[in-house]
């Protein structure tokens, strides 16, 4: 049973997520201020979490930040704004998807259940030992772990973040085209610009430091991840 995360200062709205939740099977835990969310991330086992951004005693960004420097479990940010820099922001610190408000709380559960079962396939054992990882000049992408070395120092990565690098990886020297990251990544139809997949382009390069070259951009395409010289 994988348990969720609701974090929303308004008691309708957290209810009836709760309630969605809780009919696909899932074990919900709630919290309606961003002190109490990171005290229920630190007791319990929690494998994704629902993560408003306005919140009291603690925001979402800081709640979100705070998650992120001890784990990858995905995160979906919920915003009542519509300026896309608060999106970006969001991406920059780790949050993996977001869902801006009033929405459908059955939008809300099919991106879930993506994140989970995308987190749930590539950390299957696989059957042959060799497939277990891909390494790349230095880059080694280890998927029953969902762990990343850099020329064998181990680099943190969201969910989101090691599934594109993964992706990009084991389509070496092909162009993979924004489309294809979307339906791939978040697998459903995309309601923002390209500054999203940039965003998260900009945060692997970041961290992947002087291997950044190898992740190219192909302008007005996408990208491609080519073996430097």
């Amino acid at each position: 049973m994988k348990t969720i995360l609701i974090v929303e200062d308004e008691d309708i709205l957290r209810e009836i997520s709760k309630d969605y939740f809780l009919n696909e099977g899932y074990k919900v835990l709630e919290a309606a201020d961003g002190k109490a969310a990171l005290k229920l991330f630190q007791e319990q086992n929690v494998d994704l979490v629902v993560l408003d951004i306005m919140l009291p005693e603690l925001d979402g960004w800081s709640v979100c930040r705070r998650i992120r420097k001890q784990s990858d479990i995905p995160i979906i940010m919920l915003t009542a704004r519509v300026d896309e820099e608060d999106t970006l922001l969001g991406f920059e610190l780790g949050a993996d998807d977001y869902v801006t408000k009033p929405y459908s709380p059955l939008v809300l559960l099919a991106r879930a259940k993506r994140l989970l079962e995308s987190r749930g396939r590539v950390g299957k054992p696989v059957q042959q030992p060799d497939d277990a990882a891909l390494t790349i000049n230095g880059i080694r992408v280890h998927f029953p772990s969902r762990t990343v070395a850099v020329e064998g120092t181990p680099v943190s990565f969201t969910h989101t973040e090691f599934e594109i690098l993964a992706y990009l990886m084991q389509n070496q020297g092909n162009v993979i085209t924004r489309e294809q990251l979307i339906t791939k990544i978040w697998g459903y139809e995309y309601a923002g610009d390209d500054r999203t997949v940039n965003t998260h382009i900009r945060n692997l390069r970041n961290k992947l430091g002087d291997k950044a070259g190898m992740i190219v951009t192909v302008v007005r395409t996408g990208y491609k991840f080519e073996a430097q010289a």
